[in-house]
């Protein structure tokens, strides 16, 4: 069993935008007895308004510092908790100052969706700021994928089950 997970009882799902961290996250919760929380959630209660509105009236940089500093209080409450399961933004982990915070505090897993099915399942939602251009989109897939590439763990997400995701995961070494 991997020891970090023992000491601090934390599991942080990276990911792509569309790869179900939100939905595979709350079900493992549920299964393991765990808690649950969204990243994404908690910037838009500190901020007041929604992501998007971060993005259009802040920018990128001014997001990803409250980014930072939502997931910075997290982690410190989670040293201190109940076990958690965290699902982080898509950007999150791609974040240099983000990933050690992460790997120093807990288990990170990818959960690693085809970009075709990424793209399916977000392309048409306006909530999500970064992913209205299909060219740019698939862009920012790539870049992202040597940060993803770091987490302790990889699951391949492979159907829209999030069944199939959870179980996947119960697999592994961590769990016993």
């Amino acid at each position: 069993m991997d020891t970090r997970l023992i000491r601090t009882p934390a599991l942080y799902l990276v990911g792509f935008m569309g790869s179900g961290k939100s939905t595979i996250g709350a079900a493992l919760a549920y299964e393991l007895g765990w808690g649950f929380a969204d990243l994404d959630t908690d910037i838009e209660a500190e901020a007041g308004i929604t992501i998007p509105e971060i993005f259009g009236r802040e920018g990128e940089p001014a997001f990803r510092q409250r980014e930072h500093a939502a997931l910075r209080e997290r982690v410190r409450t989670v040293q201190h908790g109940q076990p958690v399961i965290l699902a982080l933004g898509g950007g999150t982990f791609a974040q240099p100052n983000n990933t050690e915070m992460l790997r120093d505090n807990g288990v990170t897993l990818w959960l690693d969706i085809p970009l075709e099915d990424a793209l399916r399942r977000v392309g048409h939602q306006t909530h999500r700021p970064l992913a209205h251009d299909p060219e740019r989109f698939a862009a920012l897939y790539a870049a992202r994928r040597p940060a993803y590439e770091l987490a302790d763990y990889r699951v391949p997400v492979v159907s829209d089950n999030a069944r199939d995701a959870v179980d996947a995961i119960l697999a592994l070494s961590i769990f016993g």
